[in-house]
């Protein structure tokens, strides 16, 4: 018993490893972020394309699943929910709503949905100081708009204090 007790105390004494997903969906393509096991830094994972979110929807599954198996569990993923700069919604805002709706039915981990205003266009600067081809740049753009939303995200939990 004493044994059990003193393994408990040293296990406490680790951090959980956890990994967050994140979505820029879109029309023909979502971009996909992760975050490291550590739950500190986001970084782009691949594009997921489509002509349309619905045919997107079987491979972002399997993309969920391939995640949940790895050694790290998924704590959450995050979506990016598109509003204007007022704060209204978008067109494309009741499809992504829904998508979470639906997802959140279909995964045992919390799906939160996410403000993405300006995401892209933080993405983009960010990928114009690394590479000057702009067709190259919007090949990896969605990707890295899913980690400045996911980074968001993270840093926003960093500065949660916790009780």
């Amino acid at each position: 018993m004493h044994q059990a007790l003193g393994n408990n105390r040293r296990a406490s004494c680790y951090a959980v490893l956890v990994r967050v997903l994140a979505f820029d969906l879109g029309v023909r393509r979502t971009g996909v972020a992760i975050s490291d096991p550590s739950g500190t830094i986001a970084r782009p994972l691949q594009v997921v394309e489509g002509t349309s979110l619905k045919a997107q929807w079987t491979t972002l599954l399997d993309l969920i699943s391939r995640v949940q198996a790895d050694e790290e569990p998924l704590e959450a993923i995050v979506v990016g929910v598109p509003h204007r700069l007022d704060g209204t919604p978008t067109d494309f805002t009741p499809k992504a709503l829904d998508f979470v709706a639906r997802l959140s039915r279909r995964v045992s981990v919390p799906v939160l949905p996410l403000d993405e205003r300006l995401t892209s266009v933080e993405a983009e600067a960010l990928l114009s100081m690394r590479e000057h081809d702009w067709r190259q740049r919007k090949t990896h753009l969605d990707a890295a708009a899913a980690a400045v939303l996911l980074q968001e995200y993270l840093d926003s939990r960093q500065r949660t204090p916790t009780a």
